[in-house]
């Protein structure tokens, strides 16, 4: 009853902003473009302002295609919306300075976003392959590792895009594979069967939860993945092939991964890869003796501007940073979160070769 309440809370709330949102962008075409704001006008903005909260209670009730086709356009409508703002405030400062024609304006504008979220839409669907090499002090062997992090498997990524994700990461061969936090979405109730294709993977492959495994209920995740190929590590420290292989739950909590990773036996002889899902704590991670943390959660802002607010809360946003020699990988997502749209970012599937360093 709390999570439905909290659940309802949010809706509302967001509910609200939209709604707000909604209105300036209905008032600012409308105004730009000399369109009549009568009762079709607030009509429309009213139907617009509900559409991706009615969605997601639809789907979190009833989902099947007509309503997950109503989920993705919404969700759509979203990240178009907030191109419109952007480009009436940039507008709306330009005014100031610069007369430029409302009815032109208002014709660049509506242009511009079409052409904008259009490209948005078509990059936020094709995976981009990122190769890097890491060197190992200790390691026995050199290893091919697959990192995949934040596909968000639920309304608009579901089992085909497992099958895809699946399919793509066997044809790289690798030696195990690493996926680090918010396989699922947490935007539709959850299937055993939109899991299936994770069993065809041809090599061992580790999981760690990720902040939406927590607001879909831990419980429930890992019903829908018992059974499947994945290791689900939760504070845990295994062995595979030589590599210590520790992986720890999302928790935002103040030095969480430092008190969980201090309760480990880490044996600073042996290579060891950290997988958690939040991008930070390297500093806590080089002490208690990783060499290579891998994490994602940022998205890399997924669209632009929001990379800039993202770099404010989280300065490793996105490639490969170092700190003392512990190394930190940060990946862009594999999938999307609310608009099926990037701008500035790509879905990315990680290729890392694990290196001896014999330095």
């Amino acid at each position: 009853m709390r999570r439905i309440l909290q659940y309802a809370m949010f809706i509302s709330l967001f509910f609200v902003g939209f709604l707000a949102l909604n209105y300036y962008v209905f008032f600012g075409m409308s105004f730009l473009l000399g369109l009549p704001m009568d009762n079709g006008f607030y009509i429309i903005m009213l139907i617009a302002a509900l559409s991706y909260p009615v969605a997601t209670l639809i789907e979190r009730t009833v989902s099947n295609n007509f309503t997950r086709i109503f989920y993705t356009a919404a969700s759509a409508w979203m990240g178009i919306s907030f191109y419109l703002l952007f480009a009436l405030i940039v507008y709306l400062v330009f005014s100031w300075f610069v007369p430029i024609p409302r009815e032109s304006a208002g014709i660049l504008i509506a242009i511009l976003v079409t052409v904008i979220s259009a490209y948005s839409i078509y990059n936020s669907y094709t995976l981009k392959l990122v190769k890097i090499e890491i060197p190992l002090k200790g390691l026995n062997e050199d290893l091919k590792a697959v990192h995949l992090s934040d596909i968000h498997i639920g309304s608009i990524r579901n089992s085909g895009y497992m099958e895809r994700i699946v399919n793509e990461t066997n044809k790289l061969n690798p030696d195990l594979v690493f996926i680090t936090g918010d396989m699922v979405d947490g935007s539709a109730r959850l299937h055993k069967h939109t899991f299936n294709a994770i069993n065809r993977l041809n090599a061992p492959a580790f999981f760690v939860t990720g902040n939406h495994e927590t607001y879909e209920g831990l419980d429930e995740v890992f019903r829908v993945l018992e059974g499947t190929k994945l290791r689900i590590l939760q504070g845990e420290l295994v062995d595979f092939k030589g590599i210590q292989v520790i992986g720890v739950g999302y928790y935002y909590g103040r030095d969480y991964l430092k008190n969980t990773l201090s309760q480990l036996e880490i044996n600073n002889e042996k290579p060891a890869i950290l997988l958690y899902h939040l991008p930070r704590e390297l500093e806590n991670a080089h002490e208690a003796g990783i060499d290579l943390q891998l994490s994602g959660h940022t998205h890399n802002g997924q669209m632009i501007p929001f990379n800039f607010l993202v770099k404010l809360m989280f300065p490793y946003i996105q490639g490969l940073y170092e700190y003392n020699g512990t190394k930190l990988y940060v990946s862009q997502g594999t999938g999307t979160w609310g608009p099926p749209m990037r701008l500035g970012s790509r879905c990315e599937m990680t290729l890392i070769t694990l290196k001896q360093d014999l330095n």
